[in-house]
């Protein structure tokens, strides 16, 4: 079997590795859609690696066991390989776990550690089945596609009566359009990259911000009728674009830290006291949610086949890498099989 592997700057191809075997409740899972997603940043820096990859969409071809998936469901691939038995995973948070299976130690191997291969193997209970009918290249958008926002928005209790700010519309925060339009919000963005600006008004942002203008701040103000945005999600992880959903957020109001990396300041009586924000960090999206995840997914088809702007096969993975660092795509799809 192939799978993907960073060999230096700029360089990755596939490379053939052992098939794994599935061992008590682990499924071995044939890969279909592969999303990418950061890790062309590894490709552009030559971290070398063939561990690549934590979101998949695909078809079950064997168990060791009966469980709770059988040969011939099509599941999402959800991200590690959580114990399933600590509070965090028996609470439906399982992206907290921190009892991680040993994968090496327990499979005998480190192949498939990773979603961008043609097979994997991964706990049963972390392969949600997916509706009847739902493709694989929609399946994949329940992890990085959507789901980060989508649990986002699900610890806010985002609505129709909210005006949302999203800054940084990479794929994350562009899914993060879809699941604001989806529940009735008014989703307003800031981002610099034009090619992904256009792709957010076309998802249904109604204004979209350059974070670059000085003016960005008074103009959010200003579409707030003065008071701020109800909610704030940072998709970006820059410390100047978590510092403006707290600036852009209205008293009383909350923001969500999605975007990994950077740091931010907090002012503890001018930002926590006085104006009374709330600030929540988010990675992912709770496991007893997934069945309200399959509808969005369903219901918002057509945005996601915007939101998809491009798909590669195995061997085309520099070039997809590329596009990537170029910033010019949306979400960006590995086809294992083509």
């Amino acid at each position: 079997m192939k799978l993907v592997a960073i060999s230096g700057v700029r360089q990755a191809a596939a490379i053939e590795v052992p098939m794994p075997r599935p061992v008590k409740h682990w499924a071995l899972v044939k890969v279909h859609t592969a999303p990418l997603c950061t890790e062309f940043k590894a490709y552009g820096a030559g971290h070398t690696g063939h561990a690549l990859g934590h979101e998949a969409c695909g078809e079950v071809v064997e168990v060791a066991q009966p469980g709770r998936v059988k040969v011939g469901d099509h599941v999402a691939v959800m991200p590690q390989a959580a114990c399933s038995a600590c509070a965090c995973c028996l609470s439906g948070d399982y992206i907290h776990c921190q009892q991680q299976t040993d994968y090496q130690a327990f499979s005998g191997g480190q192949e498939c550690t990773g979603t961008m291969t043609q097979y994997l193997l991964k706990p049963d209970w972390l392969l949600p089945i997916l509706p009847a009918g739902m493709s694989f290249d929609h399946g994949a958008m329940a992890c990085c596609g959507l789901g980060p926002t989508f649990g986002a928005m699900q610890r806010l209790a985002a609505d129709a009566y909210d005006t949302v700010l999203i800054t940084g519309l990479g794929p994350v925060g562009l899914g993060g359009i879809i699941n604001g339009r989806f529940r009735g919000c008014r989703v307003l963005g800031v981002e610099s990259n034009p090619y992904r600006t256009r792709l957010a008004l076309a998802l249904g942002a109604e204004a979209v911000l350059d974070p670059a203008d000085p003016g960005t701040l008074a103009r959010l103000r200003e579409l707030t009728g003065g008071l701020g945005v109800d909610k704030a999600i940072d998709c970006a992880g820059t410390t100047d674009s978590r510092r403006l959903c707290i600036d852009a957020a209205r008293r009383l109001g909350q923001v969500v830290f999605v975007g990994e990396g950077g740091d931010v300041p907090v002012h503890g009586s001018n930002d926590m006291i006085r104006k009374g924000l709330t600030l929540h960090g988010s990675w992912h999206f709770r496991m007893g949610d997934v069945p309200r995840l399959m509808q969005v997914i369903q219901r918002t088809a057509p945005a996601l086949d915007q939101l998809i702007t491009h798909r590669f096969p195995m061997d085309g993975i520099a070039a997809a890498f590329d596009l990537q660092l170029s910033g010019q795509c949306g979400k960006v799809l590995l086809k294992p099989w083509a």
